[in-house]
């Protein structure tokens, strides 16, 4: 049986959230750093789903879409093998994706209205949006919303990062939203998933977003797929007693989210399992027992660093993670996992972490948004009102 971490106060902080911020080169090039990234299948449309990417933190109304960019959602086939550490994710050859771009802003317009994105979809038939019109764009198999909204992630920043540096759960109730008021950049596909199922793929996939260079040479610049993975488990170093001295965010963003590379896959495993032991500890006990070579059971399966959804059901707002729960439990999902707008996923979080799902979930008293998102097109609320006087 695995010791417990000792507490100390040089504990690596949490600074970010969710996805925002995920690194120096997202902090440097906020165009590129993909905040949130969500799919689900439609609550008003049935035999649809749902994309959404959310990109540029802190937006403000004149916050336009970089032209230089190409924001990307990718989808392969999964099986749920019965070894539980992973998911048998389809080739390259079964991907589907829908490509966004952007041209500049119209000559003078400080509202980024006149924008002009173009979405390419399974049909390589592109459809034009004009950004920030609240109707979006439409075809008979796919829908395209691209503007700027409220952001649709919570979290009490500061409670985690008390809860990191005292080693013990410093929640409160209820606790602060930290993102209350802030804007972002969204992106909404919309399309119906029967042209998903061609070839007999599906009903489950293994989903990620992109933020990749537009151009001959497409550097990948972010890659998102569960929130809080680069954030809250990589981030930390203080643990990491090989490579305490590496930042490994960049690095993973890089990374393809279906096929790592070789080469920095033995420091994000390092990373993970000197981390991972940390959050559990946080409520005194031991819930996650590892090897006696100090790997983490929850290593290998998060660096599958997907969402996973299963169209063939129904809508949900409470099944993030579902399915790799159902999975490690040896069982069948129930649920369309994914992640929907409006889950907490936080408190999921918190509770596969530290309790393993054992007992009472855990909670950091943020219960929802700053507005809700709703259950039509395009999902994500309206932007904030500056506050008065600004």
């Amino acid at each position: 049986m695995r010791r417990l971490p000792k507490r100390r106060t040089e504990l690596g902080r949490v600074d970010t959230m969710s996805d925002h911020f995920s690194g120096p080169r997202a902090i440097a090039g906020p165009a590129g750093d993909i905040c949130d990234f969500y799919v689900f299948p439609s609550p008003s449309r049935p035999g649809w789903i749902v994309l959404v990417m959310t990109v540029h933190p802190n937006a403000k109304p004149d916050t336009a879409f970089s032209d230089a960019i190409t924001f990307r959602f990718r989808m392969r086939p999964v099986t749920i093998p019965g070894e539980v550490t992973h998911l048998a994710v389809g080739t390259e050859a079964e991907e589907i994706a829908f490509d966004l771009s952007f041209a500049p802003p119209a000559p003078g317009d400080d509202s980024a209205m006149g924008q002009i994105g173009r979405c390419v979809a399974i049909s390589g038939e592109p459809v034009a949006v004009t950004v920030n019109d609240p109707s979006g764009a439409h075809t008979d198999a796919l829908s395209v919303y691209a503007g700027l909204r409220s952001d649709p992630f919570f979290i009490d920043l500061p409670a985690l990062q008390r809860s990191m540096m005292s080693g013990q759960l410093a929640f409160s109730y209820p606790g602060t939203n930290s993102l209350m008021g802030a804007d972002v950049l969204g992106i909404v596909v919309e399309a119906d998933y029967a042209p998903l199922l061609t070839g007999g793929h599906g009903p489950v996939f293994a989903v990620a977003a992109e933020t990749v260079v537009s151009g001959p040479l497409p550097i990948r610049l972010e890659r998102t797929g569960r929130p809080e993975v680069k954030n809250v488990m990589l981030s930390p170093k203080a643990y990491d007693s090989v490579n305490s001295d590496i930042e490994l965010r960049d690095l993973y963003n890089l990374e393809d989210p279906f096929h790592m590379g070789k080469d920095y896959r033995a420091a994000y495993r390092t990373r993970l399992n000197a981390n991972l032991p940390v959050f559990d500890s946080l409520d005194g006990k031991v819930d996650w027992p590892t090897t006696e070579d100090g790997v983490h059971p929850l290593t290998e399966l998060i660096l599958g660093d997907y969402l996973v959804i299963d169209i063939s059901k129904p809508y949900t707002d409470n099944s993030f993670f579902e399915i790799e729960q159902s999975m490690l439990a040896g069982h069948p999902h129930a649920t369309c996992g994914g992640r929907s707008l409006n889950d907490d996923v936080m408190d999921k979080i918190y509770t596969l972490l530290i309790t393993a799902g054992q007992g009472p979930p855990i909670s950091d008293g943020v219960r929802a948004a700053t507005t809700p998102a709703g259950t039509d097109f395009p999902y994500l609320a309206p932007a904030n009102q500056p506050p008065a006087g600004q």
